[in-house]
């Protein structure tokens, strides 16, 4: 009859995907418990994003199986986000949030936001808790993706974030008159930017994104001089011009010393819904090809369709409102691929394992 030790044993070979290390090392086997020839483990991913969940789990169900005497295997699957291990000083960790997560671009006109708000949701669907910071002071679309346009309300001296389809949500489109400019010089900027990571009561999040405007200025620069950011992904569309601008946010997170996680190329292509052929409007794989030769992972592409923008308009996120298409599989693919970054990046050294129980 097998013991918990021969049962940590079993599961020590199994190794994470992505990580490529054993769970056990990892930490990620806890609770195990051997009763005659049932064995019940706990099994901790490292995000609820994660989208090898289900071959995680047939490995160690095949690796605990080999243990002579099993007859019966429970296995419960939880996730538990890991924070940032060395946060600088001057970049002060948000309380309760794991993970800031920028979401840039060179140029506007990419599809950003609508990437951003997308993103956000699909993550928050795979049980993440998830906020989404609108960084675009000037024009802030948000609202009007999520289909929000009430004021958030005020608590114990904190803002509350408005909720939106799953996740905790904050503009400066919800403060503002429809319609109306805000007209900043950079230091209002640098303090809104303060004010909407620091005055906001965000809860506790998984991730919090931050839909950044456009190009390399002083939102950018706020955000991170404000908080510490795990990394970016940067959004662009294949020609040639969007991706000569997002080459120049890549450096810019660079010289900030801010990972990027990853490429997003966005319009990739268009399906005609009429002779099904496939027409690469803007170029065919720059992005990704530009992203492999600069060492980056790509994250995805996403085809082009006018649904994106009607949803979009309506205030209904693709990955909510169409999720069998294949835009909207692309998007709930990207934001996998972005957690496993993310994760890939946060597990540090090895953690022990705890303590088995009979």
């Amino acid at each position: 009859m097998g013991t918990p030790d021969d049962i940590l044993m079993a599961l020590g070979t199994v190794q994470d995907p992505d990580l490529h290390r054993d769970l056990v090392t990892l930490g990620m086997i806890e609770d195990v418990v051997v009763d005659g020839g049932r064995v019940s483990f706990t099994v901790v991913l490292t995000t609820a994003a994660c989208p090898l969940k289900a071959e995680i789990e047939a490995d160690c169900r095949a690796a605990v199986s080999a243990v002579p005497g099993v007859q019966d295997i429970a296995i419960r699957t939880i996730s538990r986000m890991r924070k940032p291990k060395d946060p600088t000083a001057d970049r002060k960790a948000l309380p309760g949030v794991a993970q800031v997560i920028a979401i840039g671009s060179g140029k506007g006109g990419v599809g950003k936001s609508t990437v951003s708000a997308n993103l956000a949701v699909a993550l928050a669907q795979t049980g993440a808790k998830v906020g989404l910071l609108d960084g675009d002071i000037y024009g802030p679309n948000l609202p009007r993706m999520l289909g929000v346009r009430r004021q958030p309300s005020q608590r114990d001296g904190k803002i509350m974030p408005v909720e939106a389809w799953g996740i905790h949500f904050m503009s400066m489109g919800l403060l503002v008159d429809q319609g109306e400019a805000v007209v900043w010089r950079g230091p209002m900027l640098h303090g809104a930017i303060k004010s909407f990571l620091h005055d906001v009561d965000w809860g506790e999040l998984d991730y919090l994104l931050v839909d950044l405007p456009p190009g390399t200025g002083d939102v950018q620069l706020s955000l991170i001089q404000q908080t510490f950011v795990a990394g970016a992904a940067i959004v662009t569309t294949p020609s040639t011009v969007a991706i000569e601008d997002a080459v120049k946010a890549i450096a810019m997170f660079g010289k900030l010393n801010v990972p990027v996680l990853g490429v997003i190329e966005n319009m990739s292509y268009f399906i005609c819904p009429s002779c099904n052929a496939r027409h690469e409007i803007f170029g065919s794989g720059t992005g990704e090809a530009r992203a492999l030769a600069m060492g980056l992972p790509f994250l995805g592409a996403i085809p082009l369709h006018p649904d994106v923008r009607i949803t979009g308009d309506e205030g209904r996120p693709a990955v909510i409102s169409s999720p069998d298409t294949e835009y909207a599989r692309a998007l709930t693919a990207i934001a996998g691929h972005l957690a496993q970054r993310i994760s890939i990046q946060t597990v540090g050294a090895p953690q022990p394992a705890p303590a088995s129980q009979s």
